[in-house]
């Protein structure tokens, strides 16, 4: 059964985490997880959503984002648009997602900053990097991310 539909959940940023199908190790490989960096950096591109962090583990993935309209929709993007290009572009023939996903509104700055280095600190929890030298991960040096969003009030 789908969940309700959440109407414009725009401009309130979410802490998202979606499994692959059955918990499947498919970004272990480069090319999926690469893959799925450049979905990301492609729907933000076209501003469906801000992107504040992410990473890409083995099995799933979470984000830190604020949709610019529906929160079901960003995810669809996301979700759809790769599997769609694995299929296309790397003739992947499986199923690729669990059904569904987690999100949990962020309601003010201490919680973003909880999620966010949750984020970063996965990989290394996982034993997959040292530090924060992780490729799938908003923590590696290079990326242009969003940054948090100021309305966010400060916990006292």
């Amino acid at each position: 059964m789908a969940a309700p539909r959440r109407g414009n959940t725009g401009y309130s940023p979410y802490f998202i985490t979606a499994s692959t199908f059955q918990k499947r190790n498919i970004f272990q490989s480069d090319r999926m997880a690469n893959l799925f960096v450049d979905v990301l950096f492609h729907y933000r591109q076209q501003r469906k959503y801000l992107l504040h962090e992410f990473v890409v583990m083995p099995d799933h993935f979470h984000l830190l984002i604020t949709p610019h309209e529906a929160l079901e929709r960003a995810l669809q993007l996301i979700k759809g648009g790769f599997s769609f290009r694995a299929k296309k572009e790397l003739g992947f023939a499986h199923e690729i997602w669990q059904p569904s996903y987690y999100d949990r509104r962020v309601r003010n700055a201490d919680e973003y900053f909880a999620f966010r280095a949750y984020i970063r600190r996965n990989a290394v929890k996982r034993g997959l990097a040292v530090g924060e030298q992780y490729p799938y991960c908003s923590a590696s040096p290079g990326l242009l991310l969003d940054p948090a969003p100021e309305r966010l009030a400060v916990v006292a």
